[in-house]
């Protein structure tokens, strides 16, 4: 008996202090993933609003918004500049996120606005987007005051700007202006998102009509050399499997193509 005590005691004592081990752990685990949470929880609640269309969350699994618009750093309060928004499936997720003190400009030009076919009207109606303003104008001549954005996204558009169509409603775009205004619209360390289908490297703006793509680099270096930074980038719509030599907006790549993610920060 003498000796079976010690050893009961002991293994009490063990047993203890690997419950307060397991619980310390548990509760340690429990902080971070409510950390992550938190992080997190902004995005996802802005992706999770219960008054999204159904064709907007279909599209979340192919755009992954809320990776992007973490990435991009959008906060309340910021102003906010859709640029060819089209429908504005990503004006809406603005307006979550920048909140009642801040501002989105959803623009198209002639041309988007005619092919989102007022679908951006629904989105707006009864004024459900209040911090949203749908404007139109052509690309050169965009409502964008002097160092009066906080961050502008260009997604999936950016290639349109270098497509050429004579005879049709697409017009000649002055790429130059554009982004000239654009830099200038941007305050000193606001950022701006691009988003585009790639195309094979060292093509430059070579596809962008024919397959509706752009050469990753080309893209980079189109910005960089307007005072900005690459500050993140992001694998999360990346397709290795993609040979950049198919149409993308349509046929067997629909949905499925290589996408960079640039994030961009203007220089102080």
């Amino acid at each position: 008996m003498s000796v079976t005590k010690p050893d009961n005691a002991l293994n009490r004592w063990q047993s203890g202090l690997l419950l307060f081990l397991f619980a310390l752990a548990g509760s340690l685990n429990f902080s971070a993933g409510t950390l992550s949470a938190r992080g997190a929880d902004a995005y996802d609640a802005a992706v999770a609003q219960p008054g999204r269309s159904k064709e907007d969350r279909d599209r979340d699994a192919i755009d992954h918004p809320a990776e992007i618009l973490r990435l991009a750093g959008i906060k309340p309060g910021m102003k906010v500049a859709d640029v060819l928004a089209a429908d504005g499936y990503y004006s809406e997720l603005l307006s979550y996120l920048v909140g009642p003190k801040g501002h989105v400009q959803l623009i198209n030009n002639a041309a988007f606005e005619k092919w989102s076919e007022g679908a951006w009207a629904k989105r707006l109606e009864n004024g459900r987007l209040s911090n949203v303003e749908h404007q139109v104008a052509e690309l050169e001549h965009m409502p964008l005051g002097e160092k009066s954005l906080d961050a502008v996204f260009l997604v999936k558009v950016y290639h349109d700007m270098y497509w050429v169509q004579p005879d049709s409603i697409w017009p000649k775009v002055d790429v130059r202006a554009v982004l000239d205004e654009i830099a200038r619209a941007i305050k000193p360390g606001g950022v701006l998102l691009l988003v585009d289908h790639s195309a094979a490297p060292g093509t430059g703006s070579s596809v962008a009509g024919s397959l509706h793509r752009i050469d990753e680099e080309f893209a980079r270096h189109d910005i960089e050399s307007r005072g900005f930074k690459v500050v993140a980038t992001s694998d999360v719509l990346r397709h290795p499997d993609d040979k950049r030599d198919q149409l993308t907006y349509k046929g067997p790549m629909l949905g499925k193509t290589d996408k960079f993610v640039l994030v961009f920060k203007k220089d102080p």
